[in-house]
């Protein structure tokens, strides 16, 4: 057996600890514990915490006993993505233990760890991260697994989004018995191959199915318009799907569109990605519809709106974020033109199409 480990983070969580190991622990090898002349802060770029050298501090936390060679390596692939490494301390008990660290300039501490907040606000979302990261070990190491780590959050925040919101469509709610779940290809997306059986609508189960599903995550999808001068804007851009399916045309026209990032409403990453795309200010949000594009093969989920802006002449700009490669031009389009566009087929994304139609018929009220 190894040295003890003090834990003050988010490895306090038993649930997530568990994760990490591959196995549970006992409550007999987890003590409440206090490590002297430290405390713990919350880290800007987080959600998580730093252990920073505080003379009279106590950073309070977990002594966890048991552990083996084999955890030890297990901790320091999970640890290690964010830079954290083993050091010696001595706990106020007077017990000798270890206590994973950062450089003190790796990240911005901003105001007291409060573990409590974390795990209300946090801890299902680190655990579905955790899962994914820890399918990685043995395949890739550390740093790989870091660079892949916002993707990993946000296909996490989308498993969370997705156990606590559903449509109430009043279906079938049969069993599913997933016997073999595989990740065959992680990146900025990821591809998951399943074998499942479920059960079928005269109560037999079907036999073993192989499927595969792309993990797209959670979507915003917003359309501005500006009901005084009745236009719509836009936004045009390169497309990898059209190159894929040999489309001569593959910039395409969009709603302004990106991906819920951890911790964010679908409303606040409309108004993010409104001002990041097209350096546009919305004003206030319609609810179009949320569902799947494709639920027979991706888990990507749309949460769709309608911005109320105002669209003056200079509204369409070329912009995006050159941290993204982004050159996206926004385009003002009459919404007679727009609807015309979408009764002729004109407009190749069918979310595009939809708003058009929820648009036409919402459009005298808006404008009222």
């Amino acid at each position: 057996m190894t040295a003890p480990l003090f834990f003050y983070g988010t490895l306090r969580h038993a649930p997530l600890l568990e994760i990490v190991l591959g196995r549970d622990l006992g409550a007999q090898n987890l003590k409440p514990a206090v490590l002297p002349e430290f405390a713990a802060f919350a880290v800007a770029e987080g959600p998580f915490p730093m252990l920073v050298a505080q003379a009279g501090g106590r950073a309070q936390g977990l002594c966890v006993s048991g552990l083996t060679d084999v955890d030890i390596a297990r901790l320091d692939f999970y640890e290690g993505g964010f830079d954290y490494d083993l050091i010696d301390v001595v706990l106020e008990s007077g017990q000798d233990a270890q206590v994973y660290v950062c450089a003190t300039d790796r990240w911005t501490a901003q105001g007291a760890w409060d573990f409590v907040t974390w795990r209300t606000q946090w801890g299902e979302m680190s655990c579905h991260a955790a899962a994914e990261v820890m399918g990685h070990y043995g395949t890739y190491d550390r740093d790989a697994v870091a660079a892949m780590f916002p993707q990993i959050r946000a296909r996490a925040w989308s498993k969370v989004l997705g156990a606590h919101w559903h449509a109430g469509q009043g279906v079938f709610d049969g069993r599913v018995e997933i016997t073999k779940q595989l990740r065959a290809y992680t990146g900025y997306f990821a591809v998951d191959e399943v074998s499942l059986r479920h059960e079928r609508f005269d109560g037999t189960m079907s036999p073993v199915l192989e499927r595969s599903y792309f993990i797209g995550g959670d979507a915003a999808l917003v359309l501005p318009y500006d009901p005084v001068r009745d236009v719509v804007l836009l936004v045009e851009q390169i497309r990898m799907a059209p190159i894929g399916r040999n489309d001569p045309e593959v910039w395409h026209l969009e709603p302004i569109a990106g991906r819920i990032d951890a911790g964010e409403t679908a409303e606040h990453t409309a108004l993010r990605e409104a001002r990041e795309e097209a350096e546009l200010e919305i004003d206030r949000l319609e609810l179009v519809a949320r569902g799947y594009p494709s639920p027979g093969d991706s888990t990507g989920y749309y949460h769709i709106f309608v911005g109320i802006a105002d669209l003056p002449e200079g509204a369409a700009r070329v912009s995006g974020l050159e941290t993204e490669a982004e050159n996206i031009r926004s385009r003002l389009i009459p919404f007679t033109d727009f609807l015309a566009m979408a009764e002729r087929q004109a407009l190749a994304n069918t979310p595009l199409t939809l708003l058009a139609y929820w648009l036409s018929h919402h459009r005298s009220r808006l404008r009222s």
